[in-house]
């Protein structure tokens, strides 16, 4: 359902719908390690920019964080009140965004591992988020049929695009700054300025839904994949179609470019994933091994992995030279919402539908920690400095555990201690520390919460959003 590219072009990961995540050797096409451990369907998966951790996202609510080395889990993160479609780290690894079926945006701190922002506005489904490249401006894509851009720090949305005529499945920001790209279920594709919100063109050429877009990292190729079970590249300047690439059997879900902008990552509902030379359009590789759909991928940061989350609850782990699957990390009872690297490559993050969040270690394929945050998190992310999960309610300290000699018991689950303010998995309290901060009346309870921060906003009923601030 979902691919990504590790960022040194040693891996790729692929989520299916057989609730795992499987890391694929780029080389070689062998799948390394099978990350098992949701209890649903895994829709999206990111690596962190050192590929050093994986972050599933799941149907399950949950997000698990994986090491792509080991195929261990790490940890396993909560937030969101319903399934996370989709998540992305920000450039300087600061952030994440999770998107969620809830119509909510949530921005993370991945150092405290708070909440920064919750980000309403939207009147139905967020399928997808994106990071402009300079972390400036995030992108939302919706089943109202709009786009919205926002400025992840204050939480203002800056500018709504409209102008598709169905759900809009998919965003992706160019890298240069220059275009952002929409995925509509009308079977289109749009390319916006981001500045001005104008629309430069629609590319037509895909007989059914365009459900995933992706730019290469030279921003000059945009690919598009479709429930007409093709991709197709295009010239984003042009908006000329340069290929079409045909072999899936089913419809494909997610497209992913490696680092290097030399190779393609494709995953279908066909339960397999495919690795396409985006100049010459030839298939590669084909990497087997999920029992149901994958619904996300992504690379490690050093590029010599890739973890898939699929809805068998499991996500693998492949090495990208060999093509062998590595490890098949288990242990979610329900679908795997996000994954995250971590920036070393050495842990994997997952987040849950079954409202726990996993860290794993890639190298001995150990759990090292379950944490039950209490809600399905879309996003997480590691910060810079591998000692932080950033996710939807809070930045949750890892350092106790990673530095722990003798790993936790996998099956013993714990208590996410937070960094600054983050919100109770219950919602019933603002917390800072992990200490309860302020109680929260009935009618101050969130829908849907973010943090940045010191500050935490709060979506309450009737529309309403206010905001606690310490110093």
């Amino acid at each position: 359902m979902s691919v990504a590219f590790s960022y040194d072009l040693a891996w790729l990961a692929s989520a299916s719908a057989d609730k795992t995540v499987k890391i694929w050797d780029l080389s070689s096409g062998a799948c390394l390690l099978t990350l098992e451990g949701h209890s649903s369907w895994v829709g999206s998966i990111a690596f962190s920019h050192d590929s050093a951790r994986l972050a599933s996202a799941s149907a399950d609510k949950t997000v698990k964080i994986w090491d792509p080395s080991s195929g261990a889990c790490l940890s396993t993160l909560k937030g969101h009140s319903s399934r996370v479609w989709s998540v992305a780290f920000s450039h300087d690894s600061a952030r994440l965004a999770s998107a969620s079926y809830d119509s909510t945006v949530k921005i993370w701190d991945l150092s405290s591992g708070a909440c920064l922002s919750t980000l309403e506005g939207h009147s139905s489904w967020i399928g997808s988020v994106a990071f402009s490249h300079d972390s400036a401006w995030l992108a939302s894509a919706s089943g109202d049929k709009m786009v919205k851009i926002w400025d992840p720090s204050s939480g203002a949305c800056l500018s709504t695009l409209e102008g598709h005529s169905g759900w809009v499945r998919s965003v992706a920001f160019s890298h240069n700054l220059a275009r952002l790209a929409s995925a509509s279920y009308d079977s289109t594709v749009k390319i916006w300025d981001p500045s001005s919100g104008a629309c430069l063109l629609t590319l037509e050429g895909h007989s059914s839904w365009v459900l995933s877009i992706a730019f290469s990292h030279d921003s000059a190729r945009l690919a598009s994949a479709s429930d007409d079970s093709t991709v197709k590249i295009w010239d984003p300047s042009s908006g000329a179609c340069l290929s079409t690439l045909e072999g899936h059997s089913s419809r494909v879900w997610s497209v992913a470019f490696s680092y290097d902008s030399a190779r393609l990552a494709s995953a279908s509902d066909d339960s397999r994933v495919k690795i396409w030379d985006p100049s010459s359009g030839a298939c590669l590789l084909t990497l087997e091994g999920h029992s149901s759909r994958v619904w996300s991928v992504a690379f490690s940061h050093d590029s010599a992995r890739l973890a898939l989350a699929s809805d068998d609850s499991t996500v693998k782990i492949w090495d990208l030279s060999s093509g062998a699957c590595l490890s098949t990390l288990e242990g979610h009872s329900n679908a795997v919402m996000s994954v995250a690297f971590s920036h070393n490559s050495a842990r994997l993050a997952l987040a849950s539908d079954d409202k726990t969040v996993k860290i794993w270690d890639l190298s001995s394929g150990a759990c090292l920690q379950t944490l039950n945050v209490g809600r399905t998190l879309y996003h997480i992310s590691f910060d810079h400095t591998d000692l932080y999960l950033d996710t939807d309610i809070g930045t949750i300290n890892l350092r106790n555990p990673l530095d722990s000699i003798v790993p936790p018991n996998n099956a013993e689950v714990q208590q996410p201690q937070y960094k600054g303010i983050a919100l109770s998995s219950d919602g019933v309290w603002i917390t800072y520390n992990s200490k309860m901060f302020i109680w929260l009346p009935s009618e101050y309870r969130p829908s849907c919460s973010a943090v940045l921060d010191n500050t935490i906003s709060v979506g309450v009923g009737l529309g309403r959003i206010w905001f606690i601030s310490t110093s």
